[in-house]
């Protein structure tokens, strides 16, 4: 099976152009391939799961990637997926999250040796004047054609920003620069970033000939994979401070049954041939199968040793209701009142919940305990004492939580 086949095998092509010559490129190790991720925050998350993935896995094929860090776009911000306009950032904090991107993107991507670059598209992006962008890239660009564009149409009744108009334009300009700097000859990306992508491969071509080599691929489920990063509680993140080994591991411990394989094929390297005799797996066998892809990606993302803790840590919580390794939090003083706190601020203390009326609806539905036994009044209060030797607090049937004081 050729590198290509087993993309498109393991569930990852949706559409391309040029689809031989990208086959040509990839199977042979020719391709120079970009993908970009907007500094939105201080750490990646699970919906950049799938893009990482993909980049160490033609890597490996001996592919070149290149990651490119939105420090220039980011100024502007992406509409696609959105009802309302980014938040403006700082220039500094934009460039406190491009410095954490680049250390969690080392545990997936080899950057040794010119084996892979990244870049900071406010290199170039900072430093265009704007008559010259309109001279020279406005003239390619048909503004009827790109409000077709999903991305915007979708805005289009709440109001869109001319700011944010121009997103199509810079991350066009991104794929152009590139080609030119480093060779890049492919970009990928998710689904809702195709007629961006398609914008970038046409400017190549406008600009620079027909012949000019530039090609798109984007991600099946690629979207689905931002969404795959939210829970109750916030993001999933990669940054262990933000999300902990084992809260890391659960959440995939926990993903639906449709969806176990699914997530196995797209984002372990568990070869093919293994994953297909999972296909007829069902009942109980779903959850070996679970297991397999909450170690797998936790050893990805953090490393053997702890994917084994908190694996082991589960199975105990499971079989007695306590571990060691569960993840904690301990309790301040200013988190009781007259000496006790209550069952609903203890759960939004926790994160089991993000808020009180979540909290009450939890404890109304019988859906939570404390050391094994049911809390059922939501006035259930307790002193600082019951936190001497650990309180283990539990929502649902797989939320745990080990509170201290």
């Amino acid at each position: 099976m050729t590198v290509y086949d087993e993309l498109v095998a393991r569930g990852l092509i949706a559409q391309v152009t040029d689809e031989e010559e990208i086959k040509e490129l990839i199977n042979n190790g020719k391709a120079t391939f970009y993908i970009g991720f907007d500094p939105t925050a201080d750490s990646l998350h699970v919906g950049h799961f799938m893009a990482l993935c993909l980049m160490k896995r033609l890597q490996m094929a001996g592919n070149k990637p290149i990651a490119l860090i939105g420090g220039g776009t980011g100024m502007i911000g992406d509409p696609s997926g959105r009802t309302d306009m980014r938040q403006m950032m700082t220039p500094e904090t934009i460039q406190h999250n491009c410095d954490c991107f680049k250390a969690q993107m080392s545990k997936f991507i080899d950057f040794s040796e010119g084996k892979a670059l990244m870049v900071n598209n406010a290199d170039w992006l900072m430093d265009l004047n704007y008559i010259e962008v309109l001279r020279e890239i406005g003239p390619h660009f048909s503004v009827n054609r790109m409000l077709t564009a999903e991305c915007y149409k979708q805005r289009m009744e709440k109001g869109l920003s001319f700011l944010e108009f121009n997103y199509m334009i810079m991350q066009s300009y991104d794929f152009y620069a590139l080609f030119q700097k480093y060779g890049c000859n492919m970009q990928f990306g998710g689904d809702d970033q195709w007629s961006n992508m398609l914008g970038g491969t046409e400017l190549i071509r406008r600009k620079l000939g027909k012949d000019a080599y530039a090609m798109t691929i984007t991600l099946l489920l690629n979207s689905e994979g931002k969404k795959m990063g939210k829970t109750q509680s916030g993001a999933v993140w990669l940054d262990p401070q933000k999300t902990s080994p084992f809260d890391f591991y659960q959440y995939w411990r926990n993903v639906a049954d449709a969806d176990v394989l699914k997530c196995i094929r797209m984002l372990t390297f568990l070869p093919l041939e293994e994953i297909d005799r999972m296909d007829a797996w069902e009942g109980a066998q779903l959850n070996t199968a679970k297991e397999i892809l909450a170690f797998e990606l936790t050893k990805l993302v953090h490393g053997e040793e702890e994917a084994k803790k908190a694996q082991d840590a589960a199975k105990a919580l499971f079989s007695s209701g306590n571990a060691a390794d569960m993840p904690s939090v301990t309790l301040t003083e200013a988190d009781f009142s007259d000496g006790v706190i209550d069952i609903l601020s203890l759960l939004v203390k926790s994160g089991l919940t993000p808020s009180r009326s979540e909290a009450r609806r939890a404890v109304e539905q019988g859906g939570v305990s404390v050391d094994g036994g049911k809390v059922g009044d939501i006035k259930t209060s307790y002193a600082k004492d019951a936190f001497a030797q650990g309180m283990v607090l539990k929502k649902g049937k797989k939320n745990f939580r080990k509170i201290l004081h």
